[in-house]
């Protein structure tokens, strides 16, 4: 659909809107009862959601690249199939193929103070080139004063499909060196920093340096506490058995060219993932579900 069908079709008058930008990427406007929000339909990409009374809880690179093809900085991409870069030796976009494509709305509609989205995604000339044409995926998002995400992966294929996937979210913060994450203590994780080394998280974990984990079979709730910005971020979670702590740190984000060299400090990505040992065999004709429950609240201070 074009512009002016996604109005006609989905629009909601002072609710939701469809624009473009000037490279052409569509996006819909979000002014929910409790909340604002900007998702590009390139992506299915979440590049914005701020909740009624609080600050932007998304941070959205200032020099991200708008452009047909080329993936958003910051925001919530989504990963799928695989998680960084391909395991089987063969080559392809990092992240996978369904952060670059247009995925279609389904579905939007206001049921009480929530705005409700869904976007699908199929086989497409980018991903059948890939060796992935016998899938389905649809994301679905609850927008207000919390944030639901949830990816639903279904095999159409008649033989397994292996895959690995995330939501990428990039979480708004004050300050990166007042940031504390809570909810991972005694769980093992890669670190990406150091060859991919096991180790173990002992108490919180603090940002101090670049930063690149993949904590393994935890399925616990992640609060990010920011203290900068008088408050706690909650992620639940359900249907991924990876969490995934990012911070380029200084020297990481002058290697990122879509990332200011100031903004490193403003954000922390925990990321609900499956891969690695967790990557997911879902067998023909079923489906997966993976879902990321988000809540802000401010704090005393």
């Amino acid at each position: 659909m074009d512009i002016a069908q996604l109005n006609e079709h989905f629009g909601l008058p002072g609710v939701l809107s469809f624009h473009s930008t000037a490279s052409g990427l569509i996006y819909a406007s979000i002014t929910a009862p409790q909340a604002t929000a900007t998702v590009y339909l390139q992506g299915a990409h979440l590049a914005a959601w701020q909740p009624k009374g609080q600050q932007p809880a998304i941070f959205l690179s200032r020099r991200s690249d708008f452009a047909p093809g080329k993936p958003i900085r910051g925001g919530v991409p989504i990963a799928f199939p695989w998680f960084a870069n391909r395991h089987d030796g063969k080559t392809g976009p990092s992240h996978g193929f369904a952060r670059i494509q247009e995925w279609t709305l389904a579905f939007a509609a206001l049921a009480g103070d929530d705005l409700h989205m869904t976007f699908t995604l199929g086989p497409t000339e980018v991903s059948r080139g890939l060796g992935f044409d016998n899938f389905r995926l649809a994301f679905q998002l609850t927008i207000g004063r919390s944030l639901t995400m949830q990816l639903t992966v279904v095999n159409d294929a008649t033989v397994p499909l292996v895959f690995e996937e995330a939501l990428h979210t990039y979480y708004a913060v004050a300050d990166i060196h007042e940031v504390t994450v809570d909810g991972l203590d005694g769980v093992t994780y890669l670190d990406k920093t150091d060859n991919f080394q096991s180790k173990v998280q002992h108490g919180a974990i603090t940002i101090t340096a670049p930063t690149d984990r993949v904590h393994l079979n935890t399925t616990s709730t992640c609060i990010v506490h920011d203290a900068g910005g008088k408050r706690r971020i909650t992620v639940a979670k359900t249907g991924s058995d990876t969490t995934v702590i990012w911070n380029p740190w200084e020297s990481g984000a002058l290697k990122l060219p879509d990332l200011d060299p100031t903004e490193w400090h403003e954000y922390i990505a925990v990321e609900t993932v499956n891969a690695a040992a967790n990557a997911v065999t879902l067998a023909p004709g079923a489906k997966h579900v993976m879902e990321a429950r988000v809540t802000v609240e401010g704090v005393g201070g």
